[in-house]
């Protein structure tokens, strides 16, 4: 049990989670899902949703590539991933809109989207294709949290500086900067926040000061 544990968990495999998370980011490093990072992270609220629903259809779809590798003709693999990656998104659909109608409005078609997010697709097709299911669904994981993260930090930058909130699931807007601050300073929201362009602006501050403190990133 314990040989076990340790390859399951083995510094390999704790590699795929952790790597995604800095360098090798699929946003900042692999330039991939740029564009649902400028797309629905005007809320944070639906930035959180919209990562953790593709945190999920990667990690599945990656494992379930991983058990099919064996079975699935070369010619005809990309139409059994994406096969695969809409069953899922289907059913993640569903489930949003059952139990989270509003923000499965807010995503609108995003969510139909994630079929093909360069980073589902890239997974499967780079590393699902030739490993073990394990590792396939811990990489999947990995690349949607690091996903993730990227996506709520520039929803939180945008909301904050755009509307002066912060909006959580299940809890709702939240109130950041006061009314009496506005009043007192005669402090504005700056709409341009809210705008598409300043995620791609977000997005190249945060590829800047990544790069500036890893050089090695500097050559890829």
């Amino acid at each position: 049990m314990a040989n076990e544990k340790e390859s399951l968990f083995s510094k390999k495999n704790l590699q795929l989670l952790t790597g995604p998370l800095g360098s090798q980011n699929p946003i900042t490093v692999q330039v991939l899902g740029i564009c649902s990072a400028l797309a629905v992270t005007a809320k944070v609220e639906s930035a959180i949703v919209m990562a953790l629903a593709v945190t999920i259809v990667v990690g599945v779809a990656n494992m379930a590539i991983s058990l099919l590798r064996n079975s699935i003709p070369n010619r005809i693999r990309i139409i059994v991933q994406l096969m695969v990656v809409a069953t899922l998104v289907i059913l993640v659909d569903q489930i949003l809109k059952a139990f989270s109608y509003g923000v499965s409005k807010q995503l609108s078609v995003y969510v139909g989207l994630i079929i093909t997010n360069c980073i589902v697709m890239g997974r499967m097709e780079a590393f699902g294709l030739g490993n073990k299911p394990w590792p396939s669904f811990l990489d999947g994981i990995g690349n949607g949290l690091g996903y993730g993260m990227i996506l709520v930090i520039i929803a939180v930058v945008r909301e904050l500086f755009g509307a002066g909130t912060i909006t959580l699931p299940a809890i709702g807007e939240l109130r950041i900067i006061p009314e009496a601050f506005y009043t007192a300073c005669g402090y504005e929201n700056c709409g341009f926040m809210l705008m598409p362009p300043m995620a791609l602006i977000i997005v190249a501050v945060i590829i800047w000061i990544q790069r500036s403190r890893n050089k090695d990133l500097i050559k890829k």
